[in-house]
């Protein structure tokens, strides 16, 4: 057997054994997000390092344990804390969560992150839904034997983030008048922050907003047949932008501030959601 796909089923023996729960939609909450478990109807939590080979994230503010509950009537399971590449776990780890979350039962996956805004336009406390990605010098997932059991060789790419999915949430964004972006989101490796030359080449590229994150995570979960759906809070403005320079606090400070409409959009999109399962 795979020996990733090994580590990956003896993960999913281990929850199992402890958690009798069985989601439909798998959240990965990110900056700004963290306190979302208040909003829940909470069976259960586990934390990473209770798990089995689990990998555990190092990032302060990060919670680091899966959360099971209820957002209205719909059984979710929430990352409460994400592992990124830059922490130097290798990529099938990076990723090891969002499978293990769909091997537990979850059809949807829904990312969430803090971003730099690259759209002219944006500025600090913007949402953008993720409409496209490129993975700019971060390494596919899917690299090495294909494990057929989650999906096949060479997924197709076209359609990573779900239309209809991402219909509920403008719609949500605007029975609430929460102002909504729309983008493509980039993915470079961090830790560091993206120098003002490289954010002229995302800008270049087409990327509305840049982070550390979540493309690795789509690539997965579209390879196991997963529907996507992504939203970032434009935390900062990407270097060059603005003469400021960034630091992680300033960023939390805002993830922090425009909390409350981030938790409701993602809320109520999920209620929605539930509605098409």
């Amino acid at each position: 057997m795979n020996k990733i796909y090994e580590k990956l089923l003896r993960c999913k023996e281990d929850v199992r054994r402890k958690i009798n729960f069985t989601p439909k939609i798998g959240l990965v909450l990110g900056s700004g997000l963290g306190d979302f478990a208040n909003e829940m109807k909470i069976e259960a939590t586990l934390n990473y390092h209770d798990i089995e080979g689990f990998p555990v994230s190092t990032v302060a503010g990060h919670a680091g344990r899966f959360i099971f509950g209820y957002v209205g009537e719909v059984p979710v399971v929430c990352m409460q804390g994400r592992v990124h590449y830059y922490e130097g776990y290798p990529m099938e780890d990076v990723v090891l969560p969002i499978r293990l979350m769909k091997l537990l039962g979850a059809e949807i996956l829904f990312l969430t992150n803090a971003a730099g805004g690259i759209l002219q336009g944006m500025k600090a406390g913007d949402f953008m839904l993720i409409t496209g990605q490129i993975a700019s010098f971060v390494p596919s997932p899917l690299v090495g034997a294909n494990i057929e059991e989650l999906g096949t060789r060479f997924p197709d790419m076209s359609h990573i983030y779900d239309e209809d999915l991402q219909t509920i949430v403008k719609k949500t964004a605007l029975e609430n008048n929460i102002p909504l972006k729309q983008g493509v989101y980039i993915q470079m490796t961090g830790p560091q922050y993206e120098s003002p030359e490289e954010v002229a080449m995302c800008r270049t590229l087409g990327a509305g907003a840049v982070g550390m994150s979540t493309a690795c995570e789509a690539v997965a979960a579209n390879h196991m047949g997963m529907k996507i759906v992504g939203i970032s809070c434009i935390a900062n403005m990407a270097a060059g932008i603005t003469p400021t320079p960034l630091a992680h606090t300033e960023i939390q400070e805002t993830a922090d501030r425009v909390a409350p409409d981030f938790r409701k959009l993602v809320y109520e999109s999920i209620c929605r959601m539930g509605e098409i399962l």
